[in-house]
């Protein structure tokens, strides 16, 4: 870390955005936005990424209402994963650690996008964290699984995404189920990197499926099909539109 990096680190601010959730919470959502691959800069208040994962987290807070679910959002650093620094998964470990002191370590779900979804894999090995969401995440070949195991994991990505490669979120699935880990890989039919395209179909899975790993509701059946028959897009192919069913 240079200087200015240095600088910056000394004067950021809590690991957490916005209200950060009290005793009272019986579990919290933690969503984690995307970024890029390298810039030290720090993300400006009202960026895009962090603005995509506005209706998502209004969506989980409907599916898990009247259940002391509260959502909370990671504050990063910097804007970029920055290589082995890994900064964004540094960011999630301290928010998780701030809402264990917050909290008293209740249950945690972490939902991320894109940089943040590679974070939140990333982070999954936090003693709080009961399961993980990853919307289009970034998953290079040679991403650590073995924190995985103990965690439930979904991962959700079209196959036309020209941003991050779902190719890597399936194999990501098939070397965490090696080692031992629940998870699953569902192929989204649209909406590509921005999960723009029927965009409340994402928020809606991902509402479910949140909702399904705290044990407030069932689990999507797409998400079940998944975990019964292979994991790593159990279809073969894309979801269908008559799977996106929220419940058991």
């Amino acid at each position: 870390m240079d200087e200015r990096d240095a600088a910056l680190d000394a004067e950021a601010p809590g690991a957490l955005g916005g209200r950060p959730p009290g005793p009272h919470a019986r579990a919290v959502v933690l969503l984690l936005h995307g970024g890029r691959s390298e810039d030290a800069t720090p993300p400006t208040r009202w960026n895009l990424p962090g603005l995509r994962m506005i209706p998502f987290g209004r969506a989980v807070a409907r599916a898990t209402a009247g259940n002391g679910v509260a959502i909370a959002t990671a504050r990063y650093r910097f804007r970029g994963w920055n290589g082995e620094r890994a900064d964004a998964a540094v960011d999630a470990l301290r928010a998780l650690d701030e809402l264990r002191r917050l909290t008293g370590g209740r249950p945690v779900v972490l939902v991320g996008h894109s940089m943040g979804g590679r974070a939140a894999l990333r982070a999954a090995g936090h003693p709080t964290v009961r399961g993980v969401v990853a919307l289009a995440p970034w998953c290079p070949l040679d991403e650590p699984v073995t924190q995985l195991r103990g965690t439930r994991t979904v991962l959700l990505h079209c196959p036309v995404d020209r941003v991050t490669d779902a190719r890597g979120s399936w194999e990501l699935v098939r070397r965490a189920r090696a080692e031992g880990a629940e998870a699953c890989g569902i192929a989204m039919p649209y909406g590509g990197h921005t999960m723009l395209r029927r965009a409340g179909d994402w928020h809606r899975l991902t509402a479910a499926t949140v909702a399904g790993l705290l044990d407030v509701a069932p689990l999507p059946t797409a998400v079940e099909t998944r975990w019964s028959t292979g994991g790593e897009d159990g279809s073969g192919g894309r979801l269908r539109y008559e799977e996106l069913a929220f419940g058991g």
